[in-house]
């Protein structure tokens, strides 16, 4: 049966991967966002341009329009959640909410975590504002039966998206023979997803009346350790022998607070996960690329694009210093 589906941003990471695979099951998809993303849409999709801070842009540009799937990506804290619920409540058979993994308790008290864990994040705002969002959510569903659906995804990539505290600059000095950080002792197991994977847990829970009123993990299984992340980023830089510098994720913090948050709020913990829930209902939900492949296409990707490799001077040097650091206090 062919879904009427709107999606709120579409360009990015996972809603890029999302776009893709509703238009491959014969969707009827239409996207709104400010029409700058760098990933393109298929052809078969009806595009809308609006900035989705502009709630009377969004409202004008989506007109009377009747959904069966709204797929909000782009909401970020409780106040953007109660602009969509303003806009869409009685015009929309479900509405899908992409929180985020990183809402769950950090640190874990027990793995693997599921949705039943807590959602508590003292270090990161981030977090605090996807719950705050889907607390909005809960309430409308419970008090005014709003057929929301939450959804949580954990570290999500695709060719464009370097995992690491650094991005390019990381694969760069790794080329140069210089020193590269990694989070504490490197062996905390992080589990990592590829955007086509999560793509399919995503629209497989979209016009399923049985998931209105849940909330679903959808991160998969793979969860190397960050040295195998790293190490695998390595290999399809052609760099048999990376200098890797260990440092405690708080000393990273204190050189660099901006990184502080994403570490000791997500990243420095080992995260692994139970998607039994989902896949009861989205069977065919699994990791089909590992992050091996997901490297290798990384680097072509980067390599293939000269203008995106892009070295952050300032990180450049911040890294320089936090190494010196280090090989100092060791």
């Amino acid at each position: 049966m062919t879904r009427r589906i709107l999606f709120l941003g579409g360009t990015g990471t996972i809603s890029a991967a999302c776009v893709r695979r509703a238009v491959a099951r014969g969707d009827e998809v239409t996207v709104v966002n400010r029409g700058t993303g760098r990933r393109p849409l298929p052809s078969e999709v009806r595009t809308l341009t609006a900035d989705l801070r502009d709630p009377e842009a969004v409202r004008a540009a989506v007109g009377a329009a009747e959904f069966d799937v709204v797929l909000q990506f782009l909401a970020f804290t409780p106040e953007h959640v109660q602009t969509d619920l303003d806009l869409f409540e009685g015009r929309v058979g479900q509405y899908v909410f992409v929180s985020s993994a990183s809402a769950y308790q950090k640190p874990p008290v027990r793995l693997p975590v599921t949705e039943s864990t807590p959602l508590r994040n003292p270090f990161w705002q981030y977090s605090r504002d996807k719950i705050a969002g889907e607390d909005l959510l809960v309430a409308a569903y419970r008090e005014r039966g709003f057929p929301m659906t939450i959804v949580r995804p954990s570290h999500t990539y695709d060719e464009q998206l370097l995992p690491t505290l650094g991005g390019w600059t990381d694969i760069a000095r790794m080329r140069e023979g210089r020193p590269v950080i990694v989070h504490g002792d490197g062996t905390s197991l992080w589990t990592i997803t590829h955007s086509d994977d999560v793509a399919v847990a995503i629209t497989g829970l979209a016009g399923r009346p049985d998931a209105i009123g849940e909330a679903f993990t959808v991160t998969g299984d793979h969860a190397p350790s960050w040295n195998r992340i790293y190490g695998w980023l390595a290999d399809a830089a052609g760099v048999p022998s990376p200098d890797l510098v260990h440092v405690a994720s708080e000393t990273i913090a204190a050189f660099a607070p901006d990184l502080g948050p994403t570490l000791l709020g997500d990243k420095a913990h080992s995260m692994v996960f139970d998607n039994a829930k989902v896949t009861a209902l989205v069977p065919e939900f699994e990791t089909t690329i590992t992050f091996d492949e997901g490297a290798r296409q990384i680097v072509a990707f980067y390599d293939a694009h000269p203008d995106r490799r892009q070295v952050d001077a300032d990180r450049d040097a911040l890294f320089d210093r936090i190494a010196a650091h280090a090989r100092q206090a060791g």
